[in-house]
């Protein structure tokens, strides 16, 4: 009985999940006539209907990775700052190194030119 309401939940998200689903479908235009608009290029430049298989270029991925490294440190930053007062000095220097260590990373990608685009 303990986990009853963590079945519920779970049953419930589940239905709730199967409902937009199945909305979505409802919805969905059956029409295969593409508007102009929907044809043309996104804003990085692919094609929409291209080979979902096509290679693209590697510094994508890179910056993209990149992209979350330097993102956690925000994300781990805020609730830092916020107990800043209850963690004392050990939760100081060891925020400290950890700023220093992504710092250094992103000075050795920076050395490296990972972050140059041509």
């Amino acid at each position: 009985m303990e986990f009853a309401p963590i079945c519920v939940y779970l049953v419930i998200s589940l239905l709730f999940s199967l409902i937009l689903i199945g909305v979505s479908f409802l919805f969905a235009s059956s029409s295969n006539s593409a508007y102009p608009e929907k044809l043309s290029a996104y804003e990085c430049g692919f094609d929409p209907f291209d080979d979902a298989r096509s290679r693209f270029d590697i510094r994508f991925y890179l910056v993209s990775i990149l992209f979350i490294i330097f993102d956690l440190e925000v994300t781990f930053s805020f609730p830092w700052a916020v107990s800043l007062n209850k963690i004392g000095l050990f939760g100081f220097w060891s925020m400290i190194v950890f700023l220093l260590i992504l710092t250094i990373g992103f000075l050795y990608e920076w050395k490296k030119g990972a972050l140059d685009w041509e």
